[in-house]
């Protein structure tokens, strides 16, 4: 066992205290009637004599975060989900009983308040305490409310105590699940049908990138965490449910850095008879509605830029980027070789899974491009070679019909017009399977029920992928990705 502190001696000296006076320190059901945000709302336009003549009465609950007493009365501020209210209590309204209570309780005790809503001197929206109920005792102190967690990863670790006393970390908390409220109404209103897809699953496909590896103990097999939604979903196109998208956890084996957490929540959505310009309009319009809707702007400062969500968003292909930052057009024919001496010339290492013309024409986006591309952008026009699951671009087959959307130089959605030729993408899973044997970890594995599922037809049509948290870091202005998911993956305590 641990040694306590002499301030949680004190607290535990305490939580004796009220057990020995018959009150329970971690407290029972109390009904509360209303909240911070409802009182301030309802009864601020009211001047102190209205309140005082009025006497509305309220019942309250949260946690003190700040206490003044003087003498047989004071004021004390109590937090609840909404934000904090300041309590005015005396011993002339409560009694000489309760009002002990109020002398003993200690910053993070939460407590229940039954009185009526007033106005300070000062014209604050208080409450006049006529009953204090004792809920729980807070056997730990709070941390100093100027600095609150000073260590950030101490924060995200402990991030109970953070919404305490972080009012960003708490604004986030609740933001995030309004955000994605609206793009389940935007999507629904657009026809498209929220489904669930497995999360274990025995093959690797969807995306680049390595895996989770799990064990099914009863049927004795290695299976992976997903690290995509792609193909059950367009399994649901060939059964012909047309327009489905789903929001769910995956999980990718990767380090840890301000844009990227091991397990992250993506939303997947696809559309029959759709295409690649469907994909950039259902784009556009969800980010501008989100930003309208819940956050209430379109301009952004994020990640030392200016974000300006107003439309038209700029649209370039991959070949034309690169040459308007290095002046060398990829759109020409140009063999490995040639591509090769161009990645040498420019200090670009290419792995042996990366000799071809297209590994060597997104190296070169990612070296000179990606980072320059600030305001939202969908670049489009990918090689060939890594885009294993999108239709060839009909004018020019080294190309396919794929763009990814970037805003302050960081990725947020990924879209195709989707492969639908079963023949074509079996072509293209034994290609991946290629550069898996050199060394490619990433690469995809061969489905070959899903080959089954596109010789039964499916039609043409528009696929994107978006990830959620890097979408609600630019709504709330948030640097890292840790700030917007709750309980982000962190290593062991010493």
């Amino acid at each position: 066992m641990r040694e306590y502190t002499e301030q949680e001696l004190v607290r535990r000296e305490k939580a004796a205290n009220l057990r020995n006076m018959g009150i329970d320190p971690f407290g029972h059901r109390f009904d509360v009637s209303s909240n911070s945000k409802e009182i301030k709302d309802k009864f601020d336009k009211f001047s102190k004599e209205e309140l005082e003549e009025a006497k509305n009465e309220v019942v309250i609950a949260g946690r003190i975060v700040s206490k003044r007493r003087s003498g047989k009365a004071g004021f004390m501020d109590i937090q609840d989900k909404f934000g904090v209210i300041q309590i005015y209590i005396s011993i002339s309204d409560v009694g000489e009983e309760e009002y002990e209570l109020y002398k003993a309780c200690d910053l993070g005790d939460i407590i229940g308040i039954t009185g009526w809503v007033c106005k300070t001197n000062t014209g604050a929206i208080s409450v006049h305490a006529i009953k204090y109920t004792h809920l729980v005792k807070a056997l730990r102190p709070l941390p100093e409310k100027f600095h609150g967690l000073t260590d950030v990863e101490e924060r995200y670790r402990r991030r109970y105590v953070d919404l305490i006393m972080n009012d960003k970390a708490r604004e986030i908390a609740f933001v995030r699940p309004k955000i994605i409220r609206c793009i389940q109404n935007f999507m629904d209103n657009r026809g498209f049908v929220e489904v669930e897809t497995p999360i274990l699953t025995s093959l690797l496909t969807g995306a680049s990138a390595r895996p989770f590896v799990t064990h099914h103990n009863t049927q004795d097999i290695d299976m992976y965490l997903r690290i995509a939604l792609e193909l059950p979903l367009k399994r649901l196109l060939v059964g012909g449910m047309e327009a489905v998208y789903e929001i769910g956890r995956t999980f990718r084996n990767e380090g840890m850095d301000p844009k990227h957490n091991p397990e992250f929540t993506l939303m997947e959505a696809y559309l029959a008879y759709s295409d690649l310009e469907g994909m950039m309009e259902l784009t556009e319009a969800m980010y501008q509605t989100i930003a309208k809707n819940v956050i209430g702007k379109m301009i952004f400062n994020w990640c030392g830029n200016e974000i300006n969500l107003e439309g038209p968003w700029k649209r370039i292909s991959m070949v034309d980027a690169i040459k308007e930052k290095t002046g060398i057009d990829f759109k020409k024919e140009m063999k490995v070789e040639e591509a090769l001496e161009l990645a040498k010339e420019h200090d670009i290492h290419v792995e042996e899974h990366q000799k071809s013309v297209g590994h060597i024409i997104n190296l070169f986006f990612e070296k000179y491009v990606e980072e320059t591309l600030i305001q939202p952008t969908f670049l489009y026009g990918h090689p060939i070679e890594i885009s294993p699951l999108t239709k060839k671009n009909k004018d020019d087959a080294r190309f396919v019909d794929r763009f990814e959307l970037f805003i302050g130089g960081k990725e947020f959605a990924n879209a195709y017009t989707e492969l639908n030729d079963p023949d074509d993408q079996l072509e293209r899973f034994e290609e991946q399977l290629k550069e898996k044997n050199l060394g490619n970890e990433e690469a995809n594995d061969i489905d070959k029920d899903f080959i089954e599922a596109l010789e039964y037809g499916m039609p043409p049509a528009g696929g994107i992928g978006y990830g959620i948290d890097r979408l609600v870091m630019l709504m709330t202005e948030s640097d890292t990705i840790r700030e917007v998911i709750l309980f982000p993956t962190m290593k062991p305590r010493e």
